[in-house]
């Protein structure tokens, strides 16, 4: 035990000091299990960052990178239907470039908004076509078939 109290470890600006990511393996009380990394917040709350595989009690697992409890940098994520997002995250929303492979094995790749498909992209579906072209959402006007020939 240290005889320093807690608001000796407090810095000049009232926030904790970093500390470096520890690896913990931590059951919520609904069922869903962490193992990976975690640090301090600035704020003093112990959070996940750093690499870590979060699975739900639903069946669902996110594998990949942490920042303040969010999903935030490159990981896969795992539905028990099949569905999985491979690519990068922001705020534990699909954001960047990445793959969504949908239940039926048709796939989209290409770039993410906050969740949605937006700007460049290649939809392959179940028959091997592949479409590429700029995606809006659930609109993607003047697709373009690819030929192999």
């Amino acid at each position: 035990m240290s005889d320093k109290n807690e608001s000796d470890s407090l810095n000049t600006q009232g926030k904790y000091p970093r500390e470096e990511p520890v690896k913990v393996n931590y059951i919520f009380p609904n069922g869903d299990r962490y193992e990976g990394e975690c640090s301090r917040s600035a704020s003093g709350v112990i959070t996940r960052s750093g690499f870590g595989k979060h699975t739900s009690a639903s069946g669902v697992i996110y594998t990949g990178e942490w920042h303040e409890d969010k999903m935030h940098g490159r990981g896969t994520l795992q539905h028990p239907s099949k569905a999985k997002y491979e690519g990068e995250f922001k705020d534990n929303m699909y954001h960047g470039t990445g793959t969504y492979t949908f239940p039926d094995g048709s796939m989209y790749t290409g770039h993410f908004n906050k969740n949605r498909l937006e700007g460049e992209g290649a939809f392959t579906n179940t028959e091997g076509l592949v479409w590429m072209g700029e995606f809006h959402g659930k609109a993607a006007l003047g697709l373009k078939m690819q030929h192999n020939i």
